[in-house]
């Protein structure tokens, strides 16, 4: 019994690599919007089986980074600025609702305790690399809602993540960077502390709008506020 187990188990490890290394040159921008991933020349690259990079791309499928088109052919997937309303649409409402659920919840303070670490961890990666400043803020939204014990809220979240990744690169590295400052994120942590759940649904609110302008039109003080309840803006 042990044996088959035994000999799934480099395949599946293989795959995974395939995954994590693809999710991570798509989220950077080494394969941007767009790009073709050649079954045979990437599979190469990874030294790994194009049946076995198969099941990788219909993870990354699943997770909304690759599109199929015709004859099997994978793109990383092309984002509108309707994508990006949309998903932070979704986001304020989940994160808000983690933000209220944690601002009135007894453990309040070891949650904030935790969600400050997270924002030192997004400093420290600040310093190392793009890759670790995307997966430290990512990380810290993920923490935010995890520390409600809801797990339907954590997997409707984790939903997102592969679109969350794609709106990230959406129009260059200046815009992503914009919106990984530990101090926005402070913010949320001392709306929570203030165990003011209205407070904290608005510091949420305006967090997602505020990076969701950023990402559309780089600075924000030009534009007007964007409404995630109203349709996405026409492209300029």
């Amino acid at each position: 019994m042990s044996r088959p187990a035994s000999s799934r188990e480099p395949s599946r490890n293989l795959r995974q690599m395939a995954v994590d290394t693809l999710r991570r040159a798509i989220t950077t921008g080494d394969f941007p919007p767009g790009s073709h991933l050649g079954e045979v020349q990437v599979s190469e690259q990874l030294g790994i089986s194009r049946g076995t990079l198969r099941e990788a791309f219909r993870q990354l499928q699943q997770e909304g980074l690759v599109d199929y088109g015709d004859r099997g052919r994978v793109t990383v997937r092309s984002i509108s600025e309707k994508d990006i309303i949309n998903t932070f649409t979704v986001r304020a409402a989940l994160e808000s609702l983690a933000g209220e659920t944690l601002a009135s919840s007894f453990y309040r303070e070891e949650h904030c305790r935790r969600l400050r670490a997270a924002v030192d961890d997004m400093a420290r990666a600040a310093r190392v690399s793009l890759e670790a400043q995307i997966e430290a803020d990512l990380a810290f939204h993920e923490l935010l809602c995890e520390l409600t014990d809801n797990d339907a809220l954590v997997r409707s979240w984790k939903l997102l993540e592969g679109p969350m990744r794609m709106c990230i690169m959406y129009r260059g590295l200046d815009r992503a960077l914009s919106n990984m400052s530990p101090g926005r994120h402070l913010e949320i942590v001392t709306a929570i502390e203030s165990g003011d759940p209205v407070k904290t649904q608005t510091a949420i609110s305006d967090h997602m709008v505020a990076t969701a302008q950023a990402l559309l039109f780089g600075t924000v003080r030009t534009r007007p506020r964007i409404d995630l309840t109203a349709d996405a803006p026409d492209a300029d």
